[in-house]
């Protein structure tokens, strides 16, 4: 806990493995050439080791069971989608950040959920280092095993700063992801999902 004129920040991290994390991230920045006593980096190794606790904490999360914890049974059949779901990930391959949206949708057999929790459950697998493929089915199986609804579907919309920072360097480039089950198989059901994630219905 740090107080600074009347400022009070309570941290929650595990100081065994922030500790441990310091360490590395020390060597790491030395290792680049860098002096890791000067004023500006001196806190550097900390904070890094703490961000990367928050960047990864879906690790240590259930989404099943925060789906579970919001189910409610409901005689409804209609399509329910919840779009522009911001999402926040690190790719596994560089540990860069990808950033941008997902669009989830289910079709009720006999449980609905709360809205919320199907922003949870995104970001309890953003949460993690990842691949945008893995990310796109974690949800959707997610979502399907819990409410056994008639049908999920998921689209995801990235950039990633792997592609942007370093290799290509192509600013522009956004990467799309789908998967379906169920009904969002058949192409009319699909179409009626792409199209309102598409439409700006709200003013």
């Amino acid at each position: 806990m740090s107080n600074y004129k009347g400022y009070t920040k309570a941290d929650s991290y595990d100081a065994e493995t922030t500790e441990k994390l310091k360490a590395h991230y020390s060597q790491v920045i030395t290792t680049l050439g860098e002096d890791i006593t000067r004023e500006g980096l001196e806190k550097t190794p900390e904070r890094i080791a703490k961000a990367m606790q928050f960047i990864t904490q879906g690790y240590g999360q259930d989404a099943e069971a925060v789906v579970r914890s919001a189910m409610f049974e409901e005689p409804c059949s209609e399509m329910v989608i919840v779009k522009d779901i911001e999402l926040y990930s690190m790719c596994e391959h560089h540990m860069l950040p990808f950033i941008g949206r997902a669009h989830v949708a289910y079709i009720p057999n006999k449980y609905i959920v709360g809205l919320s929790k199907i922003a949870r459950v995104v970001d309890i697998f953003a949460r993690r280092l990842q691949v945008q493929e893995r990310l796109t089915h974690q949800i959707l199986d997610t979502l399907q095993n819990t409410l056994d609804p008639q049908g999920v579907a998921v689209v995801i919309e990235a950039n990633h700063l792997c592609m942007m920072m370093r290799g290509v360097q192509k600013q522009n480039s956004v990467t799309t992801t789908s998967a379906f089950t169920g009904e969002f198989q058949k192409s009319e059901t699909r179409s009626e999902f792409i199209n309102l994630i598409g439409a700006s219905l709200h003013g």
